[in-house]
């Protein structure tokens, strides 16, 4: 079983229909990724609550985030998820060690856009010890390299509007916005920004 350190982090929009992390700095860490399975729910519940929890809980009115969290984050969620066959979720490891996880939606799993010829970027994590490495941009290649060879024209995700900070590293990326969409935890509506990647540049 790999390891995965506490203290995680996470600046993008809650769980949102897509949760973005930021990350802004060159790295020379060497990573694997490897798909998950069900042998690896119990730690992909934990490191998507981690995650999540750290990164927003401070911003949202406790008594809906504590019932979003029970919802979310249940063991039969996450199952559900990672058992539909249009999406994907990625560890990213240092040395045997989880720093980061990913979730690429296609077709009917796309939360807005379901073209056949597009890929959604849903979820992507670093944890607190990596942050500010430069993983963002590796993660980026290697989501980007996944779209490549699966034939897609698109590669599109959403980001927090009040984000401002990760706005400019994904347009800094070559991602440009095209739509809004809104999204509830409990009463407050917040509203996300969704951005595209032309594949096509690449």
């Amino acid at each position: 079983m790999v390891k995965i350190p506490n203290q995680p982090f996470c600046i993008f929009s809650p769980i949102r229909s897509k949760d973005i992390c930021s990350f802004f700095y060159f790295s020379s860490m060497e990573l694997t990724y490897t798909k998950c399975s069900l042998t690896d729910l119990q730690q992909l519940r934990q490191i998507s609550e981690q995650t999540f929890v750290t990164a927003f809980e401070k911003d949202n009115n406790p008594n809906d985030f504590k019932n979003y969290i029970e919802n979310a984050f249940a063991l039969e969620r996450i199952k559900e998820e990672l058992l539909n066959p249009n999406s994907d979720f990625f560890f990213a490891l240092s040395n045997n060690e989880i720093v980061g996880y990913f979730k690429l939606n296609v077709g009917i799993a796309q939360t807005d856009i379901k073209q056949d010829n597009s890929i959604e970027l849903e979820r992507i994590y670093i944890l607190a010890k990596y942050q500010n490495s430069g993983l963002g941009e590796q993660f980026l290649m290697y989501i980007k390299s996944i779209a490549l060879k699966r034939n897609k024209k698109m590669l599109w995700l959403g980001v927090w509007e009040e984000n401002k900070r990760a706005i400019k590293f994904y347009e800094r990326q070559g991602f440009k916005k095209f739509d809004t969409h809104p999204y509830f935890i409990g009463l407050d509506e917040q509203t996300d920004w969704l951005m595209r990647f032309d594949l096509g540049t690449l």
